[in-house]
């Protein structure tokens, strides 16, 4: 049946595992293609299904493979009443057209399939497509037949029930002994299954029908006739209901056994701390589980995997992979897709490649090789062999920052130390420099003069004193500034007063280079601390006199600018490195790493960390022509009112009076 006009939309392949089931998929993408639509393809399994045999499950699973090759959406579902788990599954998922295989002499009592589905859901489209009946395939009425041992040893047990019962008769009435007989149908059904029940039915109904005539049987007798009928139904009834009841209590077995793989998966890997023992860990279960061996590769800096190391203490031996293998595991990881064994990638290669994808990047491949490829094609070993790899990937990046954490820690911990250093040594350091610069200074000035050579050699010893004075200035004021022990004595000032005081501080440091201001009149004022930031341009003018030439040029800069004061310490010399603008704020970082200039590189890093305390930023740069230029910026806020000047004239007046 199909309807005369179908609405466009998402086409849902219902498959049975019957002969009709690749005449469906390949329907359903034609008429996905046709109308540009995506499609589904869905199995609901129940006792009915695996009644067709292992085989036709496998041929219908490969079939939804192709079918996911080919862009559809794949499922496979659990319930007992398959169109109504069809039609739930099409509401859900927004599908308005069901293709499906017309089925070929359904039994009288049986309901047609496509009647249910349409029953289920009739807003849904149904297209019935025309199924082959080829012999060999599982059709709708076939089974997968076991061989002739459940039969024979069905029919024993019903003639053993039945050497026992029969001499009853005379002692007990036919309805009772049909009880043995179904005893025995129950005990046949749960354990040899569904086709030696029944046939266990039939030989126990024929015993007592041969043997109740020689006994008590009169067929005048109804009530006997009647009991016998009873008992053929109940049996055949109660073989069915307790096959199904088997089935379904393999299915829960198995369902726990992968449940309880997974819980004990999970468990171990979560008292991993090294990458190691997560390979042994993932190594052990996919043995113990899939028998199945298996090598987890890891990228390299690059983005490369390299090729697995075996572990000498390792009970598992990895699998040996050839250079083919690494080309199929790194499309893998590249693509983040599975590849080989089961998949439309490489499908001949003898491993399957799963990507390990963790939240934040994929942290490697895991190949694993199974004796059985056509068990990947079982949808719950599939899923379970992705959750394995899902944990094992989450397991890795746990480790990851585990490391990462750890190598903090010992960064935090060398960092306070070296700070505790350097603030002890700066501390010892600056009274004897002090006293060191001062006598420098008073031997320059001495009267009477030196002579030449010695006032050389005192100016000398002076500007040095001053450089290891400030070299120990900033190293103090770093171990400060890392230990969280400056407080900002914030106050609302103009910041031409503290570039002035810079300038002032620094005339040694310039020597004879020319130094211009621009500073625009009717600054806001602006709120800092004036001896911090005195600082931050000391150390700016500092590098300026350090690495331009003793005839270069300098500017500083102020202005407002979007809510934010910049000022900007620019020069026309050599310019910084290219590419480091922004590591050379960095503590210990100078920008030539060899150099007779002296330093150790704390300067911008003390600048930024006292711009950043007060809300601002700072950058670095090169100037279009040539020379190097710092700029900081500072928030200008809301400065409080002044006071009126004719209430604060009044107020003086009243004062002197």
């Amino acid at each position: 049946m199909q309807s005369s006009e179908s609405k466009t939309g998402t086409v849902l392949a219902v498959l049975r595992a019957d002969a009709g089931d690749e005449a469906a998929v390949a329907a359903a993408a034609r008429r996905a293609a046709l109308c540009d639509v995506p499609w589904h393809a869905i199995l609901v399994e129940n006792a009915h299904t695996r009644r067709r045999g292992k085989a036709a499950r496998l041929r219908t699973l490969e079939l939804l493979r192709q079918a996911h090759a080919r862009g559809a959406v794949t499922a496979v579902l659990e319930g007992r009443d398959a169109p109504a788990v069809a039609a739930a599954y099409a509401r859900r998922h927004g599908c308005t057209t069901a293709v499906l295989a017309r089925e070929h002499g359904p039994a009288w009592w049986h309901v047609p399939f496509a009647r249910r589905l349409v029953q289920a859901a009739p807003e849904l489209d149904l297209v019935d497509v025309a199924a082959p009946s080829t012999p060999g395939v599982a059709g709708p009425r076939a089974r997968a037949r076991p061989g002739p041992r459940p039969y024979l040893a069905a029919t024993g047990a019903s003639l053993a029930t039945a050497g026992v019962a029969l001499p009853l008769l005379p002692l007990l009435d036919v309805a009772n002994v049909a009880m043995l007989f179904l005893l025995t149908v129950v005990l046949v059904a749960i354990r040899l299954g569904r086709g030696p029940a029944i046939l266990a039915t039939l030989v126990g109904f024929c015993s007592l029908v041969i043997a109740a005539p020689r006994r008590q049987y009169d067929v005048s007798e109804f009530k006997y006739a009647v009991a016998l009928a009873v008992m053929l139904a109940v049996g055949w009834i109660t073989a069915r209901l307790t096959s199904d009841l088997r089935e379904q209590a393999e299915s829960a077995t198995e369902r726990e056994a992968r449940t309880r793989a997974l819980y004990e998966f999970a468990r171990a890997l979560s008292v991993a701390l090294q990458t190691e023992q997560v390979f042994e860990i993932t190594r052990r279960f996919l043995a113990r589980t899939f028998d199945a061996r298996a090598a987890i590769l890891l990228p390299d800096d690059a983005g490369r995997l390299r090729w697995p190391v075996a572990d000498p203490a390792s009970e598992e031996r990895a699998p040996v992979l050839s250079v083919l293998d690494m080309a199929a595991a790194q499309w893998a990881f590249d693509h983040g897709a599975p590849a080989g064994a089961g998949t439309p990638t490489l499908p001949s290669n003898p491993y399957l490649y799963l990507p390990l994808l963790a939240p934040m990047r994929s942290r490697g491949v895991l190949a694993v090789r199974v004796p059985d490829v056509a068990a990947l094609l079982v949808p719950e070993r599939r899923e379970l062999l992705d959750a394995f790899a899902a944990l094992a990937a989450i397991a890795l990046e746990r480790v990851h920052y585990v490391d990462v954490a750890q190598d903090a820690v010992v960064r935090m911990e060398g960092e306070r130390l070296r700070n505790s250093l350097l603030a002890a040594l700066s501390h010892d350091l600056r009274t004897p420099l002090t006293s060191l610069v001062g006598l420098s200074e008073s031997l320059t000035l001495s009267r009477p003069a030196l002579a030449a050579a010695q006032m050389e050699l005192a100016n000398a010893l002076r500007d040095e004193a001053r450089r290891m004075s400030t070299l120990v200035a900033n190293l103090l004021d770093m171990a400060r500034i890392q230990s969280g022990g400056v407080k900002l004595n914030l106050e609302w000032q103009l910041v031409e007063e503290t570039i002035g005081s810079a300038l002032r501080a620094c005339r040694w440091q310039l020597g004879g280079r020319s130094v211009d201001t621009h500073i625009p009149r009717g600054l806001p004022l602006v709120r800092f601390d004036a001896a911090l930031l005195e600082r931050v341009l000391c150390n700016l003018l500092e590098n300026a006199g350090k690495y331009t030439s003793p005839d270069a040029h300098v500017t500083i800069a102020a202005r407002a600018e979007e809510g934010m004061l910049v000022v900007a310490v620019c020069d026309d010399g050599p310019g910084l490195p290219a590419g480091r603008a922004d590591a050379l704020f960095e503590k210990f970082v100078r920008g030539r790493q060899e150099s007779s200039i002296s330093g150790v590189g704390l300067g911008l890093a003390i600048c930024r960390a006292i711009v950043e305390a007060h809300g601002g930023r700072m950058r670095a740069f090169n100037l279009p022509a040539s020379g190097a230029c710092f700029e900081l910026r500072l928030p200008l806020g809301e400065p409080p009112p002044l006071p009126d000047p004719e209430h604060h004239h009044h107020f003086t007046d009243q004062h002197e009076h």
